[in-house]
């Protein structure tokens, strides 16, 4: 049994990560990139699909853990009564092979630590074949199937039925160390890592990104955790972001809404940049925009709205039937069909991102505005054409109002490329189709009887993307019509204080219909107040969101209010990037003594 979604840390090297529950148990991990098959993927079944256990043997021995200051670090405490052991976890920044290391350490007494290790290749399907080096000092493991091995070192596991096991003591100031480090089964066995060495380098590599955060405001703890997150988000060579580290984890308890996310969205991608460069991590960009034209090159009208960590554009989705899911919620996907989708909010949100990298002084290069040039004239091509939303709805394609927005800020990024910076392009076409969308969205995406714009052109619904509207200077966050808005989301849309997405029995998304508080809309909501005066409301919700977070500050997609629990992908970026925001806009309002309207990038999924 998997144990709750807050309940798992997240450790990461910036190429994969971990998910370690509080009961000591690895319930996903795969090598060597996030969107790998799984080695460990209990999280998504039960032990017989792969975990790798190590807690003390102790009945009723409980656990307190943290992160290091400045890092993904993690150190648990546990107490058995009689004793207490630290157990320090982390996978290494290092070029090399993929490695999760755990570091155990007697800080009071004696006690007996039990290991289980049972390690399921390609998602608990394949069962490896298993040799031991007895040479090998400490002793190693080694298993493989298919293309992948794993060599395990530390205490001698023995077999027992389906897993193999040990038992050691561990006292006072002593220490007991185990890695398990991936590599391609036709490459020998990788030798031991250093520990000591790996763990300097590792502290001092996330130290040195850490101190170059420049935020001074309210929540600074939640948003530097928020940025660690993004930053393992971030693949280190590639430069794509993915937008979770995980896929299936189900946006309602035993239903279908279950997805992969462990991709790049150039949505999610462009808001990550905004949001990394916003508090001193310029270099990004550049790492960014290569991904970016490297993943888009080619005809425009190929273009995906999201893409594999190195730019892979098949991201064919099919169901793992060998999985249970994560609490029975079936089916576990693995790719997501969304990428064959149209999306008209996408490339508003990649121009505006690259819209802030110019004001914010980092120099354009020729080839980003080539492709930028490209990517107007992919929308201009699609100006007529219907989309599925930034929710990827199944089912029919419509005008939504929001996706409308984003083309209208696409198109005013253009401009400003042009006007403001000395770009090349047609500016005085892009100002009159600017316009044109601008009217239209007026005249078919509002409802002038409930004063709100409404989800799509003709419906009557609303939803919380169009929070994001003044988020991209469509119109500003005090406007009597945005208000108005605000007024008919906190109407229609706010179950137990916190926003849906939108009402899923009226939208005709293709799913069934119910699903959780997205956490995401919720600190758009608390944006909102702080940049139209209702500075305490802002301040009430982002206490409210921040409150649903981990006991390490790690949030997910969405939030169960009538259980308190989290739901959905995690860690999730968009969640992370929106309280990034949210925290820079109250501290902007409490420095102005009010509400402030500068604009700001939008957000999205």
């Amino acid at each position: 049994m998997p144990s709750r979604i807050e309940d798992y840390a997240f450790v990461s090297d910036c190429y994969t990560g971990a998910l370690i529950g509080i009961d000591g148990s690895v319930d996903w991990l795969c090598f060597p990139r996030y969107d790998s098959e799984s080695m460990f993927a209990s999280l998504l079944g039960n032990e017989d699909n792969g975990r790798w256990l190590l807690a003390p043997q102790a009945v009723g021995a409980t656990a307190t853990r943290h992160y290091g200051e400045h890092d993904l670090t993690l150190v648990t405490r546990w107490d058995t009564g009689e004793a207490e052991i630290e157990v320090l976890e982390f996978m290494p920044r290092t070029d090399g092979e993929p490695n999760l290391i755990r570091r155990v350490r007697g800080i009071r007494g004696r006690a007996v630590m039990r290991e289980e290790l049972q390690i399921r290749f390609e998602y608990g399907e394949a069962v490896p074949w298993v040799t031991r080096d007895r040479a090998a000092h400490p002793a190693a493991l080694v298993a493989t199937a298919g293309p992948d091995s794993v060599v395990v070192r530390g205490p001698e596991l023995h077999a027992v039925d389906t897993k193999h096991v040990a038992e050691f003591e561990i006292g006072e100031g002593e220490t007991v160390d185990l890695s398990l480090t991936w590599f391609a089964s036709h490459k020998p066995v990788p030798p031991a890592p250093d520990i000591d060495k790996a763990l300097r380098s590792t502290r001092r590599w996330w130290s040195d990104w850490s101190k170059r955060n420049t935020y001074e405001g309210p929540y600074g703890e939640e948003v530097h955790r928020s940025l660690l997150v993004l930053r393992a988000l971030t693949h280190a060579v590639t430069g794509g972001i993915v937008a979770a580290a995980t896929t299936s984890l189900p946006e309602q308890f035993g239903g279908p809404r279950n997805w992969d996310y462990r991709y790049v969205w150039l949505r999610d991608a462009s808001l990550t940049i905004s949001v990394l460069v916003r508090h001193g991590y310029r270099d990004v960009v550049d790492h960014w925009r290569q991904w970016l034209l490297r993943a888009i090159a080619g005809d425009p009208e190929d273009l995906q709205i999201m893409y594999g960590i190195a730019g892979e554009r098949r991201l064919n989705e099919y169901v793992l039937p060998g999985l249970p899911g994560y609490e029975g919620s079936t089916p576990v996907r693995v790719g997501n069909a969304a990428s064959l989708q149209y999306q008209a909010d996408v490339i508003g949100e990649v121009m505006v991102a690259l819209q802030e990298a110019r004001s914010a002084g980092i120099k354009e290069t020729a080839l980003s505005w080539s492709l930028q040039r490209a990517l107007m004239a992919f929308l201009e091509d699609h100006l007529g054409t219907k989309d599925q939303g930034l929710w990827e709805a199944r089912g029919e394609p419509h005008f939504y109002t929001q996706g409308r927005a984003m083309i209208w800020a696409a198109l005013d990024s253009a401009v400003r490329g042009v006007r403001d910076h000395g770009l090349e392009g047609p500016a005085d076409r892009w100002e009159r189709l600017r316009d044109e969308v601008r009217a239209d969205i007026e005249r078919h995406g509002f409802d002038e009887r409930r004063n709100t714009y409404t989800q799509y052109f003709g419906s009557e619904e609303v939803d919380a993307s169009l929070l994001l509207l003044p988020q991209v200077g469509y119109c500003a966050p005090d406007d009597p019509r945005m208000l108005g808005t605000v007024a008919a989301i906190e109407h229609d849309l706010m179950q137990d204080g916190l926003p849906l997405r939108y009402r899923t029995a009226e939208s005709g998304d293709g799913l069934p219909a119910g699903e959780n508080p997205f956490l995401a809309c919720g600190f758009w909501l608390a944006e909102q107040y702080a940049r139209s005066g209702r500075l305490d409301d802002a301040r009430a919700m982002m206490d409210r969101l921040c409150g649903a977070a981990s006991d390490l500050g790690l949030l997910s997609e969405e939030y169960d209010t009538d259980h308190r629990r989290q739901a959905g992908n995690t860690p999730q970026a968009l969640s992370h990037l929106a309280l990034i925001r949210t925290a820079d806009a109250i501290g902007q309002a409490e420095r102005a003594g009010g509400a402030t309207t500068q604009r700001l990038p939008t957000g999205g999924r």
